[in-house]
């Protein structure tokens, strides 16, 4: 049967966490809802497949990883990273020619991060596919991007993009102000999985680190802080990334005190329940935590980017989260979590904070769809 159909193709880069397809799976799910009959791929490199990236409706392309290391560089478990950057144009390229999508997503970095995704968005524009690049709220510190702007891999990409979205708001980073951003982006908001609101303890404590490549101090300091504060009891939240043995010896070590999640779908809706939450300071993680109507404390990480650091600064100046270094004593900790932990009603909004990002971009770029032709619709069901 003939039916009108729109067909969106997402890229996320990967990277040391899941940001970037967490936000394009948010987005996507947003175009759907607004939308059932689109048809929506996904490619990404995420190594691990959580369990909230499993939609059945949604095609996933899955594409060699390429995750940063802590100096900022990107390697390859599997192969070597040429091979790898080879592997991930031609099946990016591939696809636009195979799913001949009507606008394309890319998220971060416009060509990919070692010029992958060029041939395939040539490919892309010559068959009239509209472009979209979508960045974070906080890409790094102001100099490293503008260096970054100024180099090969943005070359050409404001005449390329029929559209650059924000996910975020000025009030916490002007692009073109602090960045020099040469296109003026639409600022959509937060994109972010907002729960149902549950019922408050104030005795539960979340301990988070985002994916968890490099969020043992976290963890370990959530554990001591339990430690000391009998009343409460702690669930640490290990993302696909995590060392899972430490954490287990972590809990174990406390007897019981603290219970361990892995690569849970349902942390969003945790933190609707807790009573204080400490984390880094991710773009994900973060937002899931103001929009459970928590006031975090925050431990950024700072290097190899200042993304965490200065998202965390920037949240606490606008008075709706504490932020901690990874030294901090546990009695600095013990004091924080005396404090009232939950949001007063309206602190977001008296911020500037709007989370409904993720429909205000599917809103922009279904705009962008070019009236989606007349086509066979393709069978759904998610491939990996």
């Amino acid at each position: 049967m003939l039916v009108v159909v729109a067909r969106y193709l997402f890229f996320s880069h990967d990277g040391f966490g899941l940001g970037h397809v967490r936000r394009n799976t948010l987005v996507a799910r947003a175009l759907q809802a607004a939308d059932p009959e689109a048809e929506i791929t996904i490619v990404t490199g995420l190594a691990v497949r959580p369990t909230w990236a499993g939609l059945r409706s949604m095609h996933i392309v899955q594409v060699p990883p390429l995750v940063k290391d802590s100096t900022g560089s990107y390697r390859t478990a599997e192969t070597t990273f040429a091979t790898a950057v080879e592997r991930r144009s031609r099946t990016f390229d591939e696809v636009v020619g195979d799913f001949s999508p009507d606008v394309v997503v890319v998220d971060r970095h416009p060509y990919g991060v070692a010029g992958e995704l060029r041939a395939g968005l040539d490919r892309a524009v010559r068959d009239g596919a509209a472009l979209v690049l979508g960045l974070r709220d906080i890409l790094d510190d102001a100099a490293t991007v503008r260096r970054e702007l100024a180099g090969p891999g943005w070359e050409g990409a404001a005449h390329l993009y029929d559209q650059v979205l924000t996910y975020g708001e000025r009030v916490l980073c002007d692009h073109e102000a602090e960045y020099g951003l040469p296109v003026a982006p639409q600022y959509c908001g937060w994109v972010v999985d907002r729960a149902t609101p549950g019922e408050r303890d104030r005795r539960l404590l979340v301990v988070t680190g985002g994916g968890g490549g490099d969020g043992d101090d976290v963890y370990r300091l959530g554990i001591d802080v339990t430690m000391v504060l009998p009343q409460l009891r702690t669930v640490l939240v290990a993302g696909p990334y995590a060392d899972s043995a430490l954490a287990d010896r972590l809990a174990a070590e406390r007897g019981g005190r603290v219970r361990v999640l892995r690569n849970t779908s349902d942390c969003a809706a945790l933190m609707t329940r807790a009573g204080a939450v400490i984390q880094m300071a991710g773009y994900n993680s973060t937002l899931e935590a103001l929009a459970a109507g928590v006031r975090p404390i925050l431990v950024p990480r700072r290097a190899p980017r200042r993304e965490q650091a200065i998202r965390a600064v920037r949240l606490a100046a606008m008075d709706v989260a504490d932020v901690v270094d990874d030294e901090v004593s546990t009695a600095e900790l013990s004091w924080l979590l005396s404090r009232p932990r939950v949001l007063p009603p309206g602190a977001l909004e008296a911020a500037g904070i709007r989370l409904d990002g993720a429909e205000r971009a599917a809103a922009a770029i279904r705009d962008l769809a070019p009236g989606a032709a007349r086509r066979p619709r393709v069978g759904s069901g998610a491939a990996v």
